[in-house]
């Protein structure tokens, strides 16, 4: 039946009742008619399907975690990942995958973060459309989230997130504007907070102007579970389905709405059109399920965990302990490797089918290697236990090399709180600050879903950060380890030295009751530590090798063009190592002269390169307006300041060592706007308009000024006349309307 039929013999009622969901994971279905129902379910890094049962969910593959899977850099391997995902959505009836999340890493102190990708917009967009991409190429949708600006967990279902909008446009809304312009996930998700005043749930112009609008968005808009406030509202500004259902106030307000007319049935209909085109999408792109029994399934998922996990882990630190060697005496320290942390707290908490025990996998991966346990600290009490701590140093100085296992425990990190600091805690600090004092080679592994403090960097030989890496963590740290994998990951968010330093830290979580201030502008991650030059603990993109690449070269297609065209950029790469190893080239671009407050450097594109020993590799990256451009909130538009540009590539924001520059113009340069306020230096700094200028200065008695003191030239046209100028209202008015005729520089 078509969905113009079906809308035609709905009741009030049921329209209002179909924008609400049934319960907490499925779509109503009207009792008249026979509407397909959806099922939805969490888990960005793997499948929430709950049982029934509070607190339970059944078995799903967990993989590694949005912060883990941003380090890997690599969206085909985020298409892989969002294939395995699909499959088990089918093989669990789920219809939509309530993931991916987007949302920018503005503070390390965010509870979900290790949810997210990166601080950089440019990297959490191209990830997330891979995902989404793999997801729904096996007949299961996808919910983009969190929409917008939900950057704490601090109060975030009533926090008011005040931002202005060249930086919503800049950070906050570009990796939810790739995802939806490349991948058009069948649906996005409002966030909970309030974005300038208004509910995200009930923003008309986030969810209708700019979504739809703008970006092209031809999907279903559903709530986070509890963050509508007015339902009425939210049918107005474009939400279409409220979750969870199970409460009658939403449709009530609805129909109320309706019947009094401050809802029109249009709007109401609109809604109801996308909850029934979900319905039929996701009937007709309905997939059987996998041929393969469970087993073999969730093997083969097992196996595709540890090989991301692999690619996700980041080589912070090595002074050459690494790889270990499999033969002679190993101690392997801290609760973690027996009780490890794979993945974080909240809605997306797996299942898992399988886990990797750490000391287990690297027993395995090193039969003839002696390998020694000890504790050095319990998960129930972050104090440092001496006897402990004791016992660990003895077991340690015994050994030809140690291993270290710390980071952050459950509750530490999770959804619905921030951390309010950047420490683990001192029982492992302690442990790691005594092993390594009686023993050099010293490795430390971190599971954390966030950056943290290392107060023992300078100390330790080699940090192997792991994040949350899912059910085969134990696996992909040993073949790590000893060298069976190399490491590629690359940080995608910065690690300060101290939390003080973040950019953010006055205005995090809150800085009011129910109010944040994003006070920093755009200046969020490696954008404000490299424009302010803050030394910081690894950069963002850091990441080592076993191997060594070497950048040989960079060239554009043109050394000069408009903001109409495309500029393509490639760079030359070595494998200058002796084993095989995967980089990921990083570009950049740098405004040489901006007329307002730039980041020193803006990533811009990316690409993850596989190398032989002694192989060589070009990759070429397209580069259009907006990689050049600047977000104009006065025009309400994209602009690109004509001048030069420099394109920097590299392993690292911090190392950039190959550069090349351009010359960007404006196709259609942007005319100035002159008021009576605009200051005199604007007019005399450009000759077309210093003509207009003289000759109005001439006519008013003042011919020998020149506009060169500072303080003159920081004057307003309507103060003219502190320069001895004699004239009019309306000759002051035509100045103004003239220099509007004769300007069209940007």
């Amino acid at each position: 039946m078509e969905i113009s039929e079906i809308l035609s013999k709905l009741t009030l009622e049921e329209k209002a009742r179909l924008c609400t969901g049934a319960d907490a994971w499925h779509t109503a279905c009207p009792q008249s008619i026979s509407v397909p129902q959806v099922t939805v379910s969490d888990g960005p890094h793997g499948l929430r399907r709950e049982t029934g049962v509070p607190g339970e969910s059944a078995s799903a593959t967990c993989f590694p975690s949005g912060s883990a899977l941003g380090a890997s850099w690599d969206p085909n391997l985020l298409e892989e990942l969002g294939e395995a995902l699909g499959e088990e959505c089918r093989a669990q009836g789920v219809d939509v995958l309530l993931g991916p999340a987007v949302n920018i890493k503005r503070s390390p102190l965010c509870g979900r973060n290790f949810e997210y990708y990166a601080e950089d917009p440019c990297l959490a967009g191209t990830l997330a459309a891979a995902y989404i991409r793999g997801v729904q190429k096996q007949g299961v949708g996808t919910s983009l989230k969190h929409f917008a600006a939900n950057n704490k967990e601090t109060g975030r279902l009533t926090t008011d997130t005040a931002v202005d909008a060249r930086t919503l446009r800049e950070l906050y809304l570009p990796a939810f504007e790739t995802a939806v312009k490349e991948a058009q996930p069948w649906t996005v998700m409002a966030a909970y907070n309030r974005l300038n005043g208004t509910y995200c749930a009930e923003n008309k112009r986030l969810l209708t102007d700019l979504l739809r609008g703008e970006w092209g968005f031809q999907g279903l808009v559903m709530s986070d579970w509890g963050a509508v406030s007015d339902r009425d509202r939210g049918i107005a500004a474009g939400l279409d389905l409220e979750m969870p259902g199970g409460c009658a106030i939403g449709p009530q307000k609805i129909i109320r709405a309706v019947q009094n007319g401050t809802l029109s049935e249009e709007a109401l209909d609109r809604c109801v059109t996308r909850v029934l085109e979900l319905a039929q999408k996701a009937a007709a792109h309905k997939k059987p399920a996998p041929a393969k029994t469970p087993e073999a399934l969730y093997a083969q998922h097992h196996a595709l965990a540890r090989k991301i996990a692999e690619h996700c882990m980041v080589l912070l630190k090595n002074d050459g302990t690494l790889p270990l060697r499999k033969t002679g005496s190993l101690a392997v320290i801290g609760e973690f490797a027996k009780t490890p942390r794979c993945q974080g707290g909240g809605s997306s908490h797996i299942h898992p089918t399988a886990l990797d025990v750490p000391l287990e996998e690297i027993r395995k991966a090193a039969p003839q290697l002696t390998v020694s346990y000890s504790e050095g600290y319990t998960l129930t009490d972050d104090r440092p236990d001496e006897v402990r701590i004791a016992a660990a140093v003895q077991t340690a100085a015994a050994a030809d090399a140690a291993v270290i296992f710390a980071g952050l425990p459950d509750a530490y990190e999770s959804e619905g709180f921030d951390r309010s600091h950047m420490r683990i805690p001192e029982s492992h600090n302690a442990l790691i600050q005594a092993v390594a004092h009686a023993q050099k080679n010293t490795v430390v592994v971190l599971s954390n879903g966030s950056p943290v403090e290392m107060p023992w960097t300078e100390q330790v030989s080699a940090i192997l950060e792991s994040y949350l890496c899912g059910q085969a963590t134990g696996s992909a740290q040993a073949a790590i380890l000893f060298g069976s994998a190399n490491p590629c990951g690359k940080l995608a968010e910065t690690f300060p030295r101290k939390l003080q330093d973040n950019p953010s830290y006055l205005n995090f979580p809150i800085t009011s009751p129910d109010f944040v201030a994003y006070r920093e502008s755009v200046f969020v991650g490696y954008r404000y530590y490299d424009t302010k030059q803050v030394p910081v603990c690894f950069p963002f993109g850091h990441g080592l090798s076993y191997t060594t690449f070497s950048y040989l070269s960079i060239e554009t297609d043109r050394a000069e063009l408009t903001d109409r065209e495309t500029l393509t950029v490639r760079v030359t790469l070595k494998n200058t190592g002796s084993r095989a190893g995967r980089e990921t080239v990083q570009l950049y671009v740098h405004d040489m002269e901006s007329s307002i407050p730039r980041p020193e450097k803006e990533l811009r594109a990316f690409r993850s390169v596989e190398l032989q020993p002694g192989e060589e590799a070009t990759v070429s990256f397209p580069l259009s307006k907006r990689a050049f451009a600047y977000y104009d909130a006065a025009a309400q538009d994209w602009t690109v300041e004509d001048g030069v540009f420099q394109i920097l590539a590299g392993g690292s924001s911090a190392e950039t060592p190959l550069c090349a520059s351009v010359t960007v113009h404006p196709a259609e340069p942007r005319p100035h706007i002159f008021t009576r306020h605009t200051l005199t230096a604007e007019a005399w700094d450009k000759p077309a308009t210093r003509a207009v200028l003289k000759e109005f200065l001439t006519k008013a008695g003042c011919d020998n000024l020149h506009v060169q003191a500072d303080w003159m030239r920081d004057m307003p046209l309507r103060n003219l006349f502190m320069f001895g100028a004699v004239y009019t209202q309306e000759e002051l008015d035509q100045l103004v309307e003239t220099l509007n005729r004769t300007t069209t520089f940007c």
